[in-house]
């Protein structure tokens, strides 16, 4: 039996991976100013980023159509797929879960579509292990379980400089936005049950990665885990959580990954963006 496996571009997968799984990929859109671009292919999170810091600019994302995932699943399984399992963001911060629903009513039960119930590589974790699993010969129910069951396996944290602009794509209340102002307030969040929280609040920008470093060991539990760190222009931010993790983590680090974030992503939380994705192995 033959199941491909669909993910969405706000996945960021490490370039390192290209080629070793059978995946596709779904773009959204990014809108700037009235012009639209698909992510990773059209735009890129740096030219968001400028738009982000530019007086009178727009910026806003949208789904695919249903008709996008109709013409990708009808043309895998055309093409000899048995079966497609297509694991996306959270329903909760995005249309994209629904649009992929709408198309899998229409193209039959051959398509089963899963919740990551986050975003970036917290979707990209059990997009990969589903894609392992179809690898292995795993009939259709069997893969869509295990991209549900990673997917709980997974924990989101992240710091931004300024809720602003999570605050005006509507990702996060306009009263928990105030925390990010009252007392110069840096607050970490974290995605529970599929929307952005604030999780902790300090008062330094050190302090809030010092925090992050404790929160992905606190997630990983004893045993092993995989790290996917992300940002948004602050390189030296990722991988200054890279080298913290990996020494409270030792050898129970199994897969470490350093990716900056696509144009998505970036328009909904601005540049400064520093994120830890933990997945706990079995």
């Amino acid at each position: 039996m033959t199941i491909a496996v669909v993910t969405d571009s706000t996945a960021y997968l490490p370039a390192e991976l290209n080629g070793r799984y059978e995946l596709t990929i779904v773009p959204l859109t990014v809108v700037i100013n009235g012009w639209d671009g698909l992510e990773g292919l059209e735009i890129s999170p740096a030219e968001v980023a400028r738009a982000l810091g530019a007086r009178r600019s727009s910026v806003s994302t949208s789904r695919p159509a249903p008709s996008q995932f109709v013409e990708v699943y009808q043309r895998l399984l055309d093409g000899g797929a048995d079966g497609v399992v297509s694991v996306h963001l959270s329903a909760k911060l995005s249309g994209t879960f629904e649009a992929a629903q709408l198309a899998a009513a229409e193209v039959g039960p051959r398509v089963q579509v899963v919740d990551s119930g986050t975003a970036a590589m917290g979707l990209g974790f059990p997009a990969l292990a589903a894609a392992a699993a179809a690898a292995r010969g795993q009939d259709l129910d069997a893969v869509r379980r295990v991209a549900a069951d990673h997917a709980k396996r997974v924990s989101t944290f992240f710091y931004v400089d300024t809720l602003e602009f999570l605050r005006r794509g509507g990702r996060i209340g306009a009263t928990s936005a105030l925390v990010g102002t009252a007392l110069s307030v840096k607050p970490i969040l974290h995605v529970a049950d599929g929307a952005v929280v604030v999780r902790d609040k300090v008062r330094t920008a050190g302090r809030a990665l010092s925090r992050l470093v404790d929160l992905a060991v606190e997630a990983a539990g004893p045993g092993e885990a995989d790290i996917a760190v992300h940002h948004l222009g602050t390189p030296e931010r990722a991988t200054a959580l890279v080298d913290a993790i990996t020494m409270r983590l030792g050898d129970r680090l199994r897969d470490c990954y350093l990716t900056e974030v696509g144009a998505v992503v970036a328009a909904h939380t601005g540049p400064g963006l520093a994120g830890v994705i933990v997945h706990r192995r079995d």
